[in-house]
């Protein structure tokens, strides 16, 4: 039975993609950051373990749960987890980005550095990094979220050409617009750190962000797919023979790799009026 690890499986893309695992004859261990999320898991018949992008240790215990259950032995790891902190970039205290940083990028490849030994072991594995549509398309009032983004498709890219010969695949998944709770996830973080009425921008925050952030009306981007478009991306990702690099979710992802062709001006006047 082929083993995975997919971590941010509390809702949306990761527990869509750990259910549908399960259901295709994979054995899924579906890691949350929180115990009331594991114990839902476990009772709706998922084995589910606590991982935290911010603690180490957690982690380190994590990984030894999950490898002393298969033998000491894992197929795939799918790096899920991660959360938005809007507010435009004059606005973004240090202490935020740090936050941010620590979850959506450090932690993810601290996970990966920590089950390398099996994978390196075992001589395969595969990893898949959950990208965005905004790890290759800059947005305002995304920074912070671009900006791990764009950080994981480097450390990616590096690792993919550093893993070459080794048996061990990584391939970078960049959904577009998917039906999840992030931006719901997101309202903590920006009350906690953003200072919008405070800022040179107020008018933009409450013309702008605000009424995309609190928008309770469930009104769909035109672009958006379903969570299963995502999994059906991973699927190819740890079944494949040859798993693709990249792999772009929804048209509006793209539509920003086609962007990233025009020149610099060009691309920004785009992305001032998207």
């Amino acid at each position: 039975m082929r083993t995975i690890l997919i971590t941010g499986c509390s809702s949306g893309i990761g527990y869509d993609a750990a259910v549908t695992l399960k259901a295709r004859g994979w054995r899924v261990f579906a890691a949350c950051r929180q115990q009331i999320d594991v114990d839902r898991l476990r009772a709706e018949g998922l084995e589910a373990v606590l991982l935290d992008y911010r603690d180490s240790a957690g982690m380190q215990a994590a990984v030894s749960e999950v490898l002393e259950a298969t033998g000491g032995t894992l197929d795939a790891l799918f790096n899920n987890g991660a959360f938005a902190l809007p507010g435009f970039v004059e606005d973004l205290p240090r202490d935020g980005l740090r936050d941010i940083f620590e979850v959506n990028l450090f932690g993810q490849f601290e996970l990966i550095n920590l089950l390398m030994p099996t994978f390196r072991a075992q001589g395969r594995g595969r990893i898949v990094n959950c990208s965005s549509v905004l790890g290759i398309a800059a947005m305002r009032g995304r920074g912070a979220y671009n900006a791990t983004k764009f950080a994981m498709e480097g450390l990616s890219d590096t690792m993919r050409v550093e893993l070459h010969g080794s048996g061990i695949d990584l391939s970078l998944i960049l959904p577009g617009p998917i039906p999840t709770r992030i931006r719901q996830n997101a309202q903590a973080n920006f009350e906690t750190w953003i200072d919008w009425q405070g800022s040179a921008r107020r008018a933009e925050y409450e013309a702008e962000v605000m009424p995309r952030l609190y928008d309770e009306s469930g009104t769909p981007d035109p672009f958006e797919q379903p969570v299963s478009a995502v999994t059906a991306k991973l699927i190819h990702a740890v079944e494949a023979r040859r798993p693709h690099a990249r792999y772009y979710v929804t048209a509006g992802t793209w539509i920003a790799r086609a962007l990233t062709h025009l020149p610099t001006r060009w691309r920004d006047m785009v992305m001032r009026r998207s």
